[in-house]
């Protein structure tokens, strides 16, 4: 089934937007980090047709604005910026309180509902655990034995992805019993692996039922991995090409590669969503093994994804990228957030009810 509409979230941002998020409880409420030093608040209205997205609401910040994510409701929200800092941000008053900081900028965070925890990894080798229940409690901190890269949340697990191929995965009810007190444990990784990708992992996305994860790298490939560690499961994963192009035979043929610079599982069928520096976004299924639909093609880079609650909506980050050289790069004027309403059907996989 064809999707409803597609439509542009307005005003748009001022410069590159580098994370989308929905919100926990509405399937209308979009925040974004942008490059501009704002937050952005955007609210969907009206169905099919009519359907459009409009600003609520903005949140400077006094450097770039990396990454974003909802915490326990809709009205909480926590950015990380240039700063090294990770704020709280209260969408309802507009009130900000820096709740850590990094020896280094952390380019992403995540929130787990589930445990109540936030959880942010920098370039300075760490990764930091949250109790949002108590932000003058100090997190926990982990060394890490790389500079982190993406990072992404399952029910039960943290998958946080380095330099150097290294991909650690933390058990979330394990911090949360150290972070509660139930525990003086040490925290290490509940599982240390290298990445079935040879180059720099680009994202990271965790299977909503909690099954595995997917990462994807600079260099066009996306990988499909389970979390448990039987031999049985560790033979299931499998990694493929995409986001490529083929030169025109004038220019020597072959491949044109893009990084593959976002991904997202759909919240109900659990197929995912991948997009890249060649301007398309792509719709896989995860057990199939296959693609299921490339959707029409952007004039720029697509830098972040993120489904609704509920599944009905796909938001996309648009944004020059460095395909054409980094010296014309600029993202002012020229980015856009994306919404893009779903068919009933239009994400469900094969063996999906």
């Amino acid at each position: 089934m064809a999707p409803v509409s597609q439509f542009e979230a307005k005003p748009a941002p001022g410069d590159m937007v580098g994370s989308v998020k929905f919100a926990p409880n509405s399937s209308s409420r979009i925040i974004a980090s942008c490059w501009d030093a704002r937050v952005y608040l955007y609210e969907i209205q009206g169905q099919g047709e009519e359907a459009h997205a409009s600003l609520v609401r903005e949140f400077p910040h006094k450097a770039a604005v990396l990454d974003v994510c909802f915490g326990k409701d809709d009205d909480e929200a926590f950015s990380t910026d240039l700063n090294k800092q990770i704020n709280r941000i209260d969408l309802a008053t507009g009130e900000q309180i820096v709740i850590g900081h990094h020896e280094k900028p952390a380019p992403r965070i995540a929130y787990s509902r589930e445990h109540s925890i936030l959880i942010s990894a920098s370039w300075d080798g760490s990764i930091h655990f949250y109790n949002a229940n108590d932000f003058d409690q100090a997190p926990i901190k982990a060394q890490l034995p790389g500079k982190a890269q993406a990072l992404a949340a399952s029910p039960s697990k943290v998958v946080v992805a380095m330099n150097a191929r290294l991909v650690h995965i933390y058990d979330l009810p394990t911090v949360a019993s150290i972070l509660n007190g139930k525990s003086a444990s040490e925290l290490t990784p509940w599982q240390q692996r290298e990445s079935s990708l040879k180059f720099l992992t680009r994202a990271v996305a965790c299977m909503p039922n909690d099954a595995g994860y997917a990462t994807s790298s600079i260099e066009g490939r996306v990988a499909v991995e389970w979390f448990e560690d039987s031999a049985e499961s560790q033979a299931r994963k499998y990694a493929f090409k995409c986001h490529r192009q083929t030169a025109p035979e004038e220019e020597g043929g072959g491949d044109i590669v893009f990084p593959v610079n976002a991904l997202a599982f759909h919240p109900r069928y659990g197929t995912f969503a991948s997009g890249g520096g060649d301007g398309t976004v792509a719709l896989w299924d995860a057990e199939a093994k296959r693609r299921m639909k490339v959707y029409q093609k952007i004039p720029n880079s697509v830098w972040a994804l993120a489904f609704s609650n509920d599944g009905k909506y796909l938001a996309m980050s648009v944004a020059p990228g460095f395909e054409t050289g980094q010296e014309d790069y600029s993202g002012e004027g020229q980015s856009q957030i994306l919404i893009r309403e779903l068919g009933e059907t239009e994400a469900r996989g094969k063996g999906a009810k």
